[in-house]
């Protein structure tokens, strides 16, 4: 009786099969995007530049040792209460502010609830916020400190937009890039843009990060 052979499967185009798969999956797949906080570094001054004299008062110092504790002008607090510090602060509004850009002097914050008090910032274009780690620090607490400090501007933003213009700030800026990109909200755009560089100007997000100590 004749021997009868197995028939052979032909797998030569099996390559091909998982080359085209796998690119396949590399186009369909969804990757995940790390986020991050968006700053953007200032520009080197030119030689001749003379910086301006800041008040004390109008400086926020925030410092993380490289324990990972946080001295908030010079006494020790939990990072949960950073925002609402940080929020009184900016939010003042004892004094005059910046003169504008076309000249004009400046005024009084007539729309912030702060205290007022005399040994804080005078107006929100005035409060600066600086931060200084150790390079010993963990990053994620230096993360955790500079988004409790972005929540504190958040706050202050959504309520002045919410009172001016009836939406939170998150949006009215949704709102204008929407209006950007769609055909038939372009009549929007022009008027949503001053609302959003409105509120941005009142509180402007001024956060600096002081030189880490060794």
């Amino acid at each position: 009786m004749a021997r009868r052979e197995n028939p052979e499967i032909n797998a030569g185009s099996m390559a091909d099969i998982a080359f085209l798969l796998l690119i396949f999956f590399l186009v369909t797949t969804t990757m995940n995007v790390d986020s991050g906080i968006s700053k953007k570094l200032s520009e080197k001054p030119p030689a001749d530049y003379v910086p301006p004299v800041i008040k004390q008062k109008n400086i926020f110092e925030v410092n993380i040792n490289r324990k990972n504790e946080l001295l908030v002008e010079g006494e020790r607090m939990d990072v949960k209460d950073l925002k609402e510090a940080a929020v009184k602060f900016i939010d003042n509004g004892g004094g005059i502010g910046n003169p504008g850009e076309d000249g004009t002097p400046g005024k009084i914050c007539d729309y912030c609830k702060g205290d007022k008090s005399d040994d804080s910032s005078d107006h929100p274009n005035k409060a600066i916020i600086s931060v200084q780690s150790d390079r010993g620090t963990e990053y994620g607490t230096y993360i955790l400190v500079q988004n409790e400090l972005l929540k504190a501007y958040t706050e202050l933003r959504n309520r002045l937009s919410n009172e001016r213009y009836g939406m939170s700030f998150d949006e009215l800026e949704q709102s204008f890039l929407d209006a950007k990109k769609s055909a038939d909200m372009k009549s929007q755009v022009e008027s949503l843009r001053i609302k959003v560089e409105d509120i941005k100007t009142a509180y402007p997000q001024i956060v600096s990060d002081a030189e880490p100590t060794s």
